[in-house]
């Protein structure tokens, strides 16, 4: 059963301390009862300093170890009114913003909370969109004069994914790809879109072959239809068009390319969740992805070092 605060007063009232924030933390690593990581023991002992010592092999460990906590000298306490605080706000919020809320003193210190809430955003294994998809690809960035087309220079370009529902929009997927090549896009399908699916794109020749990695594959030659490209394919221009409202709303545009992926893993998380009713259980939701998300410091974070999931 989901366990979770319906209101902010209940947060507040249930976690005041950092002992109760321990616990909900280790009711969500192991729902089903402790076991070590070192020998897969069962039996535990809770230490005065509050690390856990397995009572099989004398292995030590905080239970905050091996989450986005990990190291952090904030209090839980803070750290669980941050994430109310995220997934609370509709449009989210800047560091700035949550700074001033929480009373953080250093601005950096809200700065890569955010981030590594960001990070925590995306669940690993999480499920692939299926069904029919719409797939295309959006610009971020200043104006390039001069270039026509899918010709850019310095702007970021963002794959994006939209499940159909009905009329309407289901699921989303987007990421930074570094070009608008056959490998980067069919490399964005496959991660992202379940096989068997039928996949909707424009006529770019690099979408091409999809049918190989096991999609149906509709193809819609824009240029050659009395409709806008926006009226063709709806899905993906109406959320290219909200998310960039959103950066430049929320962020005021504010966000640089090494870090755009994790604005739109947000932007991902709150489109997908957008029909929720529930505050409490999108906190819930966002602290079980924290558990299960490796630590990252801060030397890292201002590196955006991601791994290959950057192309």
């Amino acid at each position: 059963m989901e366990d979770y605060p319906r209101t902010l007063s209940e947060l507040e009232a249930r976690f005041s301390t950092d002992k109760a924030c321990r616990e909900y933390i280790a009711m969500l690593r192991w729902p089903d009862g402790f076991i070590c990581p070192r020998c897969g023991g069962r039996k535990v002992w809770t230490r005065k300093d509050q690390r856990m010592l397995c009572s099989d092999c004398r292995y030590k460990m905080s239970v905050t170890a091996g989450t986005i906590f990990q190291d952090s000298h904030m209090p839980l306490t803070t750290w669980f009114r941050a994430i109310w605080w995220v997934t609370s706000q509709k449009t989210g919020t800047s560091a700035l913003g949550l700074q001033r809320i929480l009373g953080i003193k250093s601005y950096k210190t809200a700065w890569a909370m955010l981030h590594k809430l960001r990070r925590a955003m995306v669940r690993p294994g999480r499920d692939r969109l299926s069904g029919r998809v719409e797939v295309d690809e959006a610009y971020w960035g200043s104006p390039e004069e001069g270039l026509l087309g899918r010709e850019h220079e310095e702007k970021a370009i963002i794959a994006v994914a939209a499940e159909e529902d009905g009329n309407g929009i289901g699921r989303i997927r987007m990421r930074r790809i570094e070009d608008v090549s056959r490998e980067s896009l069919h490399a964005f399908i496959a991660e992202c879109i379940q096989p068997g699916s039928l996949v909707h794109t424009d006529g770019w020749l690099a979408y091409r072959g999809i049918e190989t990695l096991g999609y149906k594959h509709k193809v819609t030659v824009i240029m050659k239809k009395k409709e806008t490209a926006a009226e063709l394919m709806p899905r993906v221009h109406r959320v290219v068009s909200l998310m960039k409202r959103w950066l430049m709303g929320t962020h005021q545009g504010a966000v640089s390319h090494e870090h755009l992926d994790y604005y739109l893993d947000e932007f991902t998380f709150r489109f997908n969740r957008r029909t929720s009713r529930s505050r409490g259980k999108l906190f819930y939701r966002l602290l079980q992805h924290a558990v299960v998300v490796d630590p990252v410091p801060y030397s890292l974070l201002i590196k955006h070092v991601r791994g290959d999931k950057t192309r």
